[in-house]
């Protein structure tokens, strides 16, 4: 059994309530997307791919509803020097990647990267599995609500620069929003928040969680960010 498991007293569990009224359109998110909704990368149907999964955590600041994010050490070797979502890997000891192994698997992660208690967050929703095929993974975005915020900071500096959360006012906020190039002529949506530029797979599941939660506000499309090759 896990740490993270532990501390919530037994299996880990999906609950929506008591939640805050301003998630309902996050819930109805979690409850009515379709995966191609928020990506066209989807699982290989022959299975492959590294099963892990990310905590999308939202908790409420001082500015208001905010979210939980993190830069990845620049000395990695996969999406380096990259803000994400805390997560990583399933571990066997997670349990089943079918189930409730995500769930525990987020938690974990969370709590290894940032230091967070997961006594103090409330899952209430999985969104469909991605896949990220720069590096192979399938992604179970596992979504919670900060119920006892608890101190964070980088817990181990050869795996993260630095922990920050973001109002999500900011993500919703026109200025702050563009289109990223990749080399390759990838394009896809970015955030500059917190002397941060999100992009990515991270930078994809919130503009969708935005889009469809209704609170995307009408932002500049054409304005672009180049992304450097080495990404």
């Amino acid at each position: 059994m896990t740490r993270a498991s532990e501390t919530q007293g037994g299996p880990v569990t999906l609950s929506t309530e008591g939640l805050p009224e301003w998630l309902d359109p996050v819930v109805r998110v979690v409850e009515t997307v379709e995966p191609l909704q928020l990506s066209r990368f989807l699982p290989p149907k022959d299975g492959a791919g590294r099963q892990s999964a990310v905590l999308v955590l939202f908790g409420e600041g001082e500015r208001g509803p905010e979210l939980l994010l993190m830069e990845r050490a620049s000395s990695l070797r996969s999406h380096a020097g990259q803000p994400s979502f805390p997560g990583g890997a399933l571990d066997p000891e997670d349990g089943d990647p079918k189930t409730d192994g995500p769930l525990r698997a987020a938690l974990r992660e969370a709590e290894e990267e940032t230091g967070l208690d997961p006594a103090g967050v409330q899952l209430f929703g999985v969104l469909p599995r991605l896949y990220i095929p720069v590096s192979g993974f399938v992604v179970t975005p596992v979504l919670g609500w900060w119920r006892e915020p608890t101190p964070v900071g980088v817990v181990d500096p050869n795996e993260t620069a630095r922990v920050f959360t973001v109002p999500v006012a900011d993500l919703t906020h026109p200025g702050n929003r563009a289109t990223t190039v990749h080399p390759s002529g990838h394009r896809g949506p970015a955030f500059l928040v917190e002397s941060a530029l999100v992009w990515g797979f991270t930078a994809g599941i919130i503009d969708r969680v935005l889009h469809y939660a209704g609170w995307e506000r009408p932002w500049d499309r054409d304005k672009q960010v180049p992304l450097d090759w080495r990404s």
